[in-house]
C-alpha cells in the first residue's frame, strides 16, 4: 500500500474507533440506566396512563441510526482522509521529483518549497543544500580533473618530443637526453604523488592519533632549512604545545607544503619566513609567515584552488605542481579545521591553520 492509503485508512479507522467510543459512551452512561419491561407512567385524576419507551424500545430507535452515523463516518474518513493525506504528502512528492531528477545527474534544479518552516520544508532546504554543495564538487572534481589531465599531458608529451628528437638524431649526445628525460620524469612523479595525497585527504582514509604541531613545524623547518639557506631566507620558528588529533603524515605535509611556499614566494634576497604554533580556547593555531610581493586579496582567495599559482615563482626548479595549497586546504577540512590566507601589508602572506584541540596532552 501507498502511505496515502496507509494515511487514509488510518484516518478512517481512528475516526471509526472515536465514533464506536462514543456510542459505547452513550450506551453506558445512559440507555443502560433505563429499565426493560412494560413502563407504564400513572396520572392521576382521569388521565389515561402513559407507556414510556424502555430499553428494547431504545435499542431499536437507537441502534439503526448509529449504524447509519458510523457509516457516514467512514465515507467521511476514507474521502476526507484521502484528501487530508493528498495534502500532506503533496511535498514529498516534490521532493521525490527532484530526487530523481537529481539520479539523471540533473543538480541544478531546487525544490524551494514554500510554507510555513515545518519538517517538510526542512527536509527540502536540507535537499537543496545538499543538491548545492554536490553541484559545487562535481563542478570541482571536474575542473580539476581537467586541470590534472592538462598538467600531466605536459611532461608526457616533452618525453614524447624528446625521444621523438632521439630517435630522428641518432648521433646526438645521449647525456643531454637522459638529464631531460629525468627532469621531466620526476615532475611528473611528483605530480602523481601530489595527486594521492590530495585524493586520500579528500577521502579521509587515515586513522586518527594524537599529534603535536609543535613537533611537526620544527620537523618541517628542519627538513626545509637546507633549502632556505640556500636561498637566503631566515626561518624563525615560535613554537608553542598544539595538541591535536589526526594524521600524523598528512598534518606533518600540510606545515611541509605551507613552509615550502613560504620559502619559495620569497623575496629574492634577505627574506624572513615566520613559523609560530599556539593553543587557545578554541583549538590549536598553525601560523606561517613570509615576506615577498604584494598579492591582491582577490588572488590569494583563489590560491587553494588546484593547479592556481600566484606570483611569478623566482626558483623555478622548486616550482612544485600547483597543487601545494590545495592540498593543504584538503587536509585542513579533513580534520574539521580552518584555512585563512591573507595577504600581509608590504608583501608576503599569513597563512592560518586552526584545529580542533585534542583533549589528551
Amino acid at each position: 500500500m501507498s502511505a496515502r492509503l496507509k494515511l487514509t485508512l488510518s484516518y478512517a479507522g481512528f475516526l471509526m474507533v472515536a465514533g464506536v467510543l462514543l456510542l459505547a459512551v452513550v450506551w453506558v452512561f445512559l440507555l443502560r440506566y433505563v429499565p426493560d419491561g412494560n413502563l407504564v407512567s400513572e396520572s392521576p385524576g382521569s388521565r389515561p396512563a402513559l407507556f414510556v419507551p424502555n430499553r428494547s424500545d431504545l435499542e431499536r430507535a437507537f441502534v439503526p441510526r448509529a449504524a447509519a452515523a458510523l457509516g457516514f463516518l467512514l465515507v467521511l474518513g476514507l474521502v476526507g482522509g484521502w484528501v487530508l493525506a493528498g495534502r500532506m504528502l503533496a511535498p514529498l512528492a516534490r521532493i521525490t521529483d527532484a530526487t530523481r531528477l537529481a539520479a539523471t545527474g540533473s543538480l541544478s534544479h531546487r525544490i524551494r518549497l514554500p510554507g510555513r518552516k515545518d519538517e517538510f520544508r526542512e527536509l527540502a532546504d536540507a535537499f537543496d543544500g545538499m543538491l548545492a554543495r554536490l553541484e559545487a564538487h562535481v563542478a570541482e572534481q571536474q575542473r580539476f580533473a581537467a586541470n590534472a589531465s592538462h598538467e600531466l599531458r605536459t611532461p608526457l608529451t616533452v618525453t614524447q618530443t624528446l625521444l621523438e628528437v632521439a630517435r630522428s638524431e641518432p648521433g646526438r649526445d645521449p647525456a643531454e637526453l637522459v638529464e631531460r628525460l629525468h627532469t621531466v620524469n620526476a615532475r611528473a612523479i611528483d605530480l602523481t604523488e601530489a595527486l594521492l595525497v590530495l585524493s586520500r585527504a579528500n577521502q579521509r582514509a587515515f586513522a586518527e592519533e594524537h599529534v603535536d604541531l609543535s613537533l611537526l613545524a620544527e620537523e618541517a623547518t628542519e627538513t626545509l632549512l637546507p633549502l632556505a639557506e640556500k636561498e637566503g631566507i631566515a626561518i624563525e620558528t615560535s613554537s608553542g604545545p598544539a595538541p591535536t588529533a589526526g594524521s600524523q603524515p598528512l598534518l606533518l605535509q600540510m606545515v611541509t607544503n605551507l613552509v615550502h611556499n613560504a620559502i619559495v614566494h620569497n623575496l629574492p634576497a634577505a627574506g624572513v619566513v615566520r613559523v609560530r604554533t599556539t593553543t587557545d580556547s578554541s583549538g590549536v593555531l598553525l601560523t606561517v609567515a613570509n615576506t615577498g610581493p604584494e598579492i591582491a586579496p582577490a588572488l590569494a582567495a583563489t590560491l587553494t584552488e588546484p593547479f592556481q599559482r600566484g606570483a611569478e615563482r623566482r626558483h623555478s626548479e622548486h616550482a612544485g605542481v600547483g597543487l601545494g595549497l590545495a592540498i593543504v586546504e584538503s587536509i585542513v577540512g579533513a580534520h574539521d579545521g580552518t584555512l585563512l590566507i591573507e595577504p600581509r601589508p608590504g608583501g608576503g602572506l599569513l597563512v592560518s591553520v586552526r584545529l580542533p584541540a585534542s583533549a589528551r596532552r
